[in-house]
């Protein structure tokens, strides 16, 4: 449930309702590891086989960009995406430099929170919000980090940016960034606690 001062921010469920209304079915959706995560599985509509390629339970942060070139290259005819969280993009960044090098036409959209949402997440519920370590608020700039090495990059701060900007960015045939700015405080839900059983979902927070 978004917080009452959410103000201008894209929606995350919107972001991924504006990348699935301009994909199709054989196009491939990878993420990284966190609330995107969660969110794309919950809310994106698949309809084929192969076409979601995640590391699952396994936590492993920056799987989404070496992934998602990979999944490219080996269909050059299709569309690939690859949602990150901020988090999971500042493992691995410099991998744009391959992307670039190479002319690999994929899209990577960065879900920018400033935080690691999915434990910042855990941290409110479960630790009266003593949060240690989640809160990041770094101070680099993801479309001049692209363009630097060489990646056309985007930028949306609000939600009337979203769909002008997607459209654009995934109307291009090379490598592109876009970096959208959600708010820290947009949770994954419903959400099962560590140990609990699926039948008693958190609801809402």
């Amino acid at each position: 449930v978004p917080p009452q001062d959410n103000g201008e921010y894209p929606d995350p469920m919107a972001i991924i309702d504006a990348v699935r209304a301009r994909t199709c079915d054989d196009d491939i959706m990878v993420t990284d590891v966190g609330q995107h995560q969660m969110w794309v599985a919950q809310r994106y509509r698949f309809n084929r086989p192969r076409t979601f390629a995640t590391s699952g339970g396994l936590g492993t942060m920056g799987f989404g960009l070496g992934a998602a070139m990979g999944a490219q290259v080996a269909n050059p005819d299709k569309k690939v995406i690859n949602i990150a969280g901020d988090g999971s993009f500042h493992m691995n960044c410099n991998e744009l430099s391959t992307l670039a090098k190479y002319q690999i036409p994929m899209m990577e959209l960065v879900v920018d929170n400033s935080v690691l949402g999915m434990v910042r997440q855990w941290q409110k519920l479960f630790y009266d919000n003593r949060f240690s370590q989640t809160t990041q608020d770094k101070k680099t700039d993801f479309v001049k980090l692209a363009e630097a090495f060489g990646v056309k990059a985007f930028e949306i701060h609000t939600k009337d940016e979203l769909i002008p900007v997607l459209k654009e960015a995934l109307g291009l045939k090379e490598p592109v960034l876009v970096a959208c700015h959600i708010h820290r405080d947009f949770n994954v839900l419903p959400m099962v606690p560590a140990g609990a059983s699926a039948e008693e979902p958190i609801l809402e927070m």
